[in-house]
């Protein structure tokens, strides 16, 4: 995946492989002939950004839709980009209040989906608010994304609140199930930890109380591709052995994913709903997109929330 350079330092070789899941993509004639339905734009008018004050800190949200249930999407180690901002209108456009919380990067589409700096991956690294490379421990920025699902239902209300993480996010909507607000989680290629592809980001007594949920009604869902190397089968066989029929994990064929995407720097592709996904119809990555909604409304329209 990247050069020999970085072979004597094998935690960070695995934090750069992550990174390069969100390399340079194309916005404009790979998309129109794939025939998208949604032209893929920096332009975030349509959202409303709030700097939300929880637990102590603050950190901006980018905030789109109206009415509805809430849905707190969580980007990639990109950053917001054009992509997820895309990803974003599709859930508004299905009903949802879509929350997007800003962890890092700039709070616009504006960032690039290239492969992340090395300093920003070092800063992630030794933050206190990520767990990058350490098994069965959840990282503490968790703690501000269940304060901020709470808000979210607090001002949408309904049943709950969905919640889907992305790539080195991925795990953090497993984590987020531990608040009796969120009522399905979306484990999207997650990435975490990095230097062990079969572990979760979970702390054990964490993992332990969303099993307990799951025994009363909590169903998770989990998206990657079938030759990904940041997040692997092994780590979809450990949440399957955890959650038993209450994960649906759904692997799609490398042949799904975009050709602009990974598979044009040579990689299998990685980002199932940003970067390698194919805006047209049949297209299974596009497909996915149309299932998550489908789990959210089930979720969110249950009479009652699961314990």
């Amino acid at each position: 995946m990247i050069g020999r350079r970085h072979d004597e330092s094998p935690w960070l070789n695995s934090i750069l492989r992550i990174s390069m899941g969100c390399g340079s993509l194309s916005y404009g004639r790979q998309e129109a002939q794939q025939g998208a339905r949604m032209e893929l734009t920096s332009d975030v008018a349509d959202f409303t950004r709030r700097d939300l004050y929880l637990l102590g800190k603050t950190k901006p949200v980018l905030v789109t839709g109206t009415t509805g249930p809430a849905v707190v999407v969580i980007h990639e180690i990109c950053g917001f980009t054009a992509s997820l901002a895309r990803f974003c209108r599709w859930m508004r456009d299905a009903g949802f209040r879509v929350y997007a919380p800003i962890l890092f990067g700039e709070p616009d589409a504006g960032n690039a989906e290239e492969s992340s700096s090395a300093m920003r991956i070092v800063s992630l690294c030794i933050s206190r608010e990520f767990t990058i490379l350490r098994a069965n421990q959840s990282s503490p920025v968790t703690d501000w994304l269940r304060a901020l699902a709470r808000l979210a239902h607090e001002e949408c209300g309904g049943p709950g609140v969905g919640a889907i993480g992305m790539c080195l996010t991925g795990g953090f909507a497993l984590s987020m199930a531990l608040d009796p607000v969120v009522l399905a989680s979306v484990l999207a290629q997650p990435g975490l930890p990095a230097f062990s592809p079969a572990a979760l980001d979970i702390a054990h007594a964490d993992l332990a109380r969303v099993k307990e949920r799951t025994r009363h009604g909590l169903a998770l869902r989990g998206y990657r591709f079938e030759g990904d190397t940041l997040c692997q089968a092994s780590r979809f066989a450990t949440l399957r052995a955890a959650f038993g029929t209450a994960f649906t994990g759904t692997e799609l064929p490398d042949s799904a994913g975009n050709p602009a995407g990974m598979k044009a720097d040579g990689k299998p592709p990685h980002s199932v709903f940003t970067r390698d996904l194919i805006d047209a119809a049949g297209q299974p990555t596009r497909a996915a997109v149309d299932e998550v909604i489908g789990f959210f409304r089930g979720a969110l329209q249950q009479p009652r929330p699961v314990a």
